[in-house]
């Protein structure tokens, strides 16, 4: 039987120095000129953009959506609220709607209730973390991010780069500051170079999935 290959969406203009295959993606844990060093201990003036499109991501859907508990987690009774347990972020999007991003970068044991869909392949994901993060996300959107009436995680639904998009705000602290965004996968490779640009004043360069987690690991 012949596996099938995913592919993500998302291309850096960079070579990959560590790859490793999950779940049939070459998933990047870093890449030439990174740097190993845990987020934070190598240059805190450094800001990255990572591909997390391989991260197992659902859309929870429920007339009763409070009495759900995707992987054993409550979901946020506020719109536009977010709560990240575990490696697991949860994301109210309305009344009946929620969506799930699991960052662990591991597929989890997935839910067969009827109220899920998996998302994963229909969308891009990134990670744009570090202290100039806002700074590069005001070329790109007319969002407030820096909003203190919202606590960290929230949700935006709204569009960056011209693209709707889910974001979560997780970090607004100095350096650890970091948002996670999706979009229909087809924008991948736009909204990459948008980025990029953006960030290029600020150095902003490809990172691979471990820059992520040591990123997790400061929150």
């Amino acid at each position: 039987m012949v596996e099938i290959k995913r592919y993500s969406p998302v291309a850096f203009k960079a070579s990959p120095k560590r790859t490793e295959v999950r779940d049939n993606w070459t998933v990047v844990l870093e890449y030439d000129g990174e740097g190993q060093a845990a987020f934070g201990q190598s240059n805190v003036n450094e800001n990255y953009l990572v591909d997390l499109s391989h991260i197992t991501r659902l859309d929870v859907q429920s007339s009763n959506l409070d009495a759900i508990t995707p992987f054993g987690i409550t979901i946020p009774q506020g719109l536009c609220e977010s709560y990240l347990q575990d490696g697991v972020l949860i994301n109210r999007m309305n009344r009946i709607q929620a969506s799930v991003f699991c960052l662990s970068g591991k597929r989890p044991e997935m839910p067969t209730e009827s109220s899920y869909t998996e998302t994963t392949e229909v969308g891009m994901c990134m990670a744009i973390i570090g202290k100039d993060v806002f700074s590069i996300t005001e070329k790109l959107t007319s969002l407030d991010f820096m909003d203190y009436a919202k606590t960290t995680p929230f949700l935006y639904q709204a569009p960056m780069s011209h693209i709707p998009c889910q974001i979560i705000t997780l970090s607004r602290d100095g350096a650890k500051s970091g948002i996670i965004f999706t979009a229909s996968r087809g924008y991948g490779k736009d909204m990459v170079h948008a980025i990029m640009d953006a960030g290029a004043e600020f150095g902003l360069k490809p990172a691979g999935e471990d820059k992520v987690k040591s990123w997790l690991n400061t929150l």
